[in-house]
């Protein structure tokens, strides 16, 4: 299956919704997103993680690469993840916490509570 990533603002918030494999063979396309969105200012990102239904080390390697670009560019990075308790759960959310870096990021239920300024993380 390809990747798709689908870009909408919302807010100050440009959201990348993600859909398929996050594996070495997709996961370049979603580094380059990020990428293209700061290279035209967009420093507030939100990854909708929730239509990933796998991931791998490379999927998990590009986050964390995400991650740290928006720290040196003085921006941020949230991740969208089903909430626990969802019917079949989050494979990212599981391989995030099983690989001990789910505390590096700042998750949320949905893309309104990730560019809500008031709203608060997720907690691992």
């Amino acid at each position: 299956m390809t990747l798709k990533v689908d870009e909408t603002q919302q807010d100050a918030w440009t959201v990348l919704r993600i859909h398929g494999e996050l594996d070495l063979v997709s996961s370049p396309v979603v580094r380059q997103s990020v990428h293209r969105a700061v290279a035209a200012g967009r420093h507030e990102v939100v990854l909708d993680l929730s239509g990933v239904f796998f991931c791998d080390s490379s999927g998990v390697n590009v986050l964390i690469a995400s991650r740290r670009l928006m720290k040196s560019c003085g921006g941020r990075l949230r991740l969208i993840l089903p909430a626990r308790g969802a019917v079949d759960g989050s494979h990212v959310n599981k391989v995030l916490g099983a690989l001990g870096v789910r505390r590096l990021f700042e998750v949320y239920p949905d893309a309104d509570t990730a560019t809500d300024e008031e709203s608060t993380p997720l907690t691992a």
